[in-house]
């Protein structure tokens, strides 16, 4: 006698990755919201771009670390590591524009955090609606590297994240196609090993 086959297997939701992700998120906008970002500024200019620069190089070392991670299938949720290092690096480039815009004739509409982080997510968008613009060289150059680092970076970690996604949906639907035939090629067997008329593994009538 054939056993019930198991049902086809469900999508799983990974709680913890989720719990882990959203508080990453709440921690990142806490820290961009209330870290004393004007430390840095035109009262410390090397200082400013030297950490301005070291963080970008650590965050694109990471970034392709994570990618590669993904493609390879190794490391540990590179997916949700992904997504953090990006909110990560649209974080420092709004705290960045934010810095910059505390010295006159810098930026054009651009005075809080919220100014900058909006104005950071237009411009990842390319979306450039014209309400905030960058007047001086330095923001200027800043907008320069977000469009190349987005460009490089960012397109591509989101590229991988989601064909990661959709192999990983495709996959799923094709395992539970395959396990509802095996299903059914059990059942129909075990309905003919109980003689059930006209299916396979009924044993024939002799002849009256």
């Amino acid at each position: 006698m054939s056993a019930t086959p198991p049902p086809p297997a469900e999508a799983h939701i990974d709680v913890r990755a989720w719990l882990l992700l959203l508080g990453s998120f709440a921690l990142l906008m806490v820290a961009y919201f209330t870290l004393p970002l004007r430390y840095f500024g035109e009262r410390r200019p090397l200082l400013s771009w030297l950490v301005f620069a070291a963080v970008l190089m650590l965050l694109s070392g990471l970034l392709l670390a994570r990618i590669l991670d993904l493609l390879r299938g190794t490391g540990r949720r590179p997916g949700m590591w992904l997504v953090v290092l990006i909110c990560l690096s649209m974080n420092v480039f709004a705290g960045t524009y934010y810095v910059l815009a505390a010295a006159a004739g810098e930026f054009d509409g651009l005075n809080t955090r919220l100014d900058a982080l909006y104005f950071t997510i237009v411009t990842m968008a390319t979306v450039g609606y014209g309400d905030i613009t960058a007047a001086g060289q330095g923001p200027r150059l800043v907008v320069i590297l977000q469009i190349v680092y987005n460009f490089v970076f960012l397109a591509a970690a989101a590229g991988t994240l989601s064909q990661r996604v959709r192999s990983g949906l495709e996959s799923r639907v094709r395992e539970q196609g395959e396990g509802g035939r095996t299903g059914r090629r059990r059942r129909r067997g075990h309905r003919g090993d109980h003689g059930e008329p006209g299916e396979p593994g009924e044993p024939a009538e002799p002849g009256g």
